[in-house]
This record gives structure tokens, C-alpha cells and sequence, in this order.
């Protein structure tokens, strides 16, 4: 056989031995630094937003993990009515005696109205509550979207047919109407009427309800790709040599599907945070004396006219939560998807 012509550039005479390190060498780093992941990891630390971002969320995600921590080295609880103990907190219209909602060293974020509890502690749990429920949720409905839209997917014929307008019907759905009527429904299959709902099954309600609608969105995109997947060549091979359905979805489809879930996973819980904190403000959701972030707005709403303050912290917080998040969504998006970019 011919050897191939050596190119201009190229010198003429290589020595077997030199070749064999060039190659070994070149082939380590070029695998090493142009992997997929090693690449998305480039374009995203050269994303100034997004690395801003990642640090915001870091940030909340470390408050709401140690707030019992924090809580205890500050020396205050969210549940204690420290007016109650000393009246001169609050005037006599029950508002913070001080200035900015009673904002001072002893109590750095100030007194909630009429209650006294303390607003800083109250904000670190209800960011810990909220946080908890959303991640949970995010993590349930992943699951679900992904085990039914590669399955529907993959086996195609009647069953996508079956998922496909399954769908259908959980997309069109009045979600949040839905919501404000199922939820106090779910809580009398559990508790009698008269008695109160316990706050473990008010969270565990929502993240079943949120993930039940949730799923069908990304099980949507995902049975669309798994669509396209499975006619190349790599997944006709791997049935031609015999491999087992769940081997060809674990091995090949699954690895190309981590783009689309990463980043409908970083999409979807900056919004089951405010769907979650909008269930409470509503009432139908975590209520009073429990910490959490929809609570925070929906109490702060009764004062605000009077007392800013207090509404000022959670819903500032929250509005800054989210966008980072979305930010860094975005971000995420770009590094791995490049061609996404606009």
C-alpha cells in the first residue's frame, strides 16, 4: 500500500519512537481539553453573568443549609414572639417602635408587626423551606419527565400515541386554578376538616401536585429527541450486536440527553420557587407559624403601607434568587448548547 504523501508542513522524516509520543501525547491532551464537558466548562467560566450568577445561587443555597446554624450563632429563632416579653418593641399600634421596622444591632433585619418575631431568622428559614420544596419537585419531576418521555420514545407506536395525549391533557391544564382547588381536596383525603393540617404533609402535597404537572413538559422535548435518536447509527448498531433495550437507553440515548435536562432542570426550579411562594401567599399553601418565602410576602402585604420593611427582605430576596437563577439557566444553555446562543 502507498504511504500517504507527508504535507508541506510536516517534516519528511519522523522517527517511529517520536511519532508514537507525539501521538500519545497529543491524543491525552486533545481528549482531555476538547471533551465536551471540559469545553462547556470553558465557554461557561468565560460568562461573566453566568459565573456571577452560579456564585448568587451558591450563596443562597449555603444560607438556606446552615440557617439552623446561623439562627443559633445569632442568638434568635424564627418562631418566638420576643414582643411578648418586652412590649416597649412595638408602639401602640403594634409596629416597630424604631426606625426602618425596628431594624438595630440586636435585630438586624427588624421585628415583624404585631408578632415581634424576628424577620432575619424568619427570612433564613423561609429561604430554607422554600428551596427544600423546589429542589425537591425539580428533582421528582426530572425523574418522571425523563423515565416516560424515553420510554414513550424509544417503544413508539402506541405507546407514544398513549404518552403523547397524556400530555396533552396535563399541559392543558389551568395549573395554578388547579392548584387552589385540588390542594385543600388533597389534604382531606390525609386529615379530618376540623383539624389542622401538619406542615410535613402540606410539603409533601406540593411537591407531588407541582411535579404532576410539571413532568409533561419535559417529557415532551425529551420523547422528541429520543425520536430522533434512535433512527442513527449508533443505536442501529447496538441492537444489531444484540444489546438489551435498557442497555442502548442507558448507554446510548441517555448521554445525549444530559443537555436538554440540565437545562430544563435549571428553568424549571426558579419557577416552582415562585409558584411555591405563590401557593402560600394564597393561602393554600405553607401557612403561619411556618417560615417560608410566600408566607413573608403574604404577611408583609397586610403592613406594607405602614411597614415596608418587612415585605422589603422576602420579596427582595426572591426576586434576586430568581433572576440569578435564570441568568445562570441561560447561561448554562449557552455553554453547552453554543449554537443556542443569539
Amino acid at each position: 500500500m502507498t504511504p500517504p504523501t507527508p504535507s508541506a508542513a510536516a517534516p519528511l522524516e519522523v522517527t517511529e519512537e517520536t511519532e508514537k509520543k507525539s501521538n500519545a501525547s497529543d491524543g491525552s491532551k486533545g481528549s482531555e481539553s476538547r471533551s465536551p464537558g471540559r469545553l462547556a466548562w470553558k465557554r461557561f467560566k468565560r460568562d461573566r453573568t453566568g459565573v456571577i450568577s452560579a456564585y448568587v445561587v451558591i450563596f443562597f443555597f449555603a444560607i438556606a443549609i446552615a440557617a439552623p446554624l446561623i439562627a443559633k450563632l445569632y442568638g434568635k429563632n424564627p418562631y418566638t414572639t420576643y414582643a411578648s416579653d418586652r412590649p416597649e418593641l412595638l408602639d401602640a399600634f403594634s409596629y416597630p417602635a424604631g426606625p426602618n421596622g425596628g431594624m438595630s444591632s440586636e435585630f438586624w433585619f427588624g421585628i415583624e408587626p404585631q408578632l415581634g418575631r424576628d424577620v432575619f431568622t424568619f427570612l433564613l428559614y423561609g429561604i430554607r423551606t422554600s428551596l427544600g420544596i423546589a429542589v425537591a419537585a425539580t428533582i421528582l419531576t426530572c425523574v418522571a419527565g425523563v423515565v416516560i418521555g424515553v420510554t414513550a420514545g424509544y417503544l413508539g407506536g402506541r405507546t407514544d400515541y398513549l404518552v403523547s395525549r397524556i400530555i396533552d391533557i396535563v399541559l392543558s391544564f389551568p395549573s395554578t386554578l388547579f392548584f387552589i382547588a385540588f390542594m385543600p381536596v388533597v389534604y382531606g383525603l390525609f386529615i379530618a376538616p376540623d383539624d389542622n393540617v401538619p406542615t410535613w404533609l402540606i410539603a409533601v402535597s406540593l411537591i407531588v401536585v407541582l411535579s404532576a404537572f410539571g413532568w409533561a413538559s419535559i417529557a415532551r422535548l425529551l420523547r422528541g429527541q429520543v425520536l430522533g435518536l434512535r433512527e442513527r447509527e449508533f443505536v442501529e448498531a447496538a441492537k444489531v450486536t444484540g444489546a438489551s433495550p435498557m442497555r442502548i437507553v442507558f448507554k446510548e440515548l441517555l448521554p445525549n440527553l444530559w443537555t436538554p435536562i440540565i437545562i430544563q432542570s435549571t428553568l424549571m426550579l426558579p419557577a416552582y420557587v415562585t409558584a411555591e411562594a405563590g401557593l402560600a401567599f394564597l393561602g393554600v399553601g405553607i401557612t403561619d407559624p411556618t417560615p417560608d418565602w410566600g408566607v413573608m410576602i403574604g404577611r408583609g402585604a397586610q403592613f406594607y403601607s405602614q411597614d415596608f420593611t418587612f415585605m422589603l427582605f422576602p420579596g427582595l430576596s426572591m426576586v434576586i434568587f430568581v433572576l440569578a437563577f435564570n441568568l445562570l439557566g441561560d447561561s448554562v444553555r449557552d455553554a453547552l448548547d453554543p449554537k443556542s446562543k443569539r
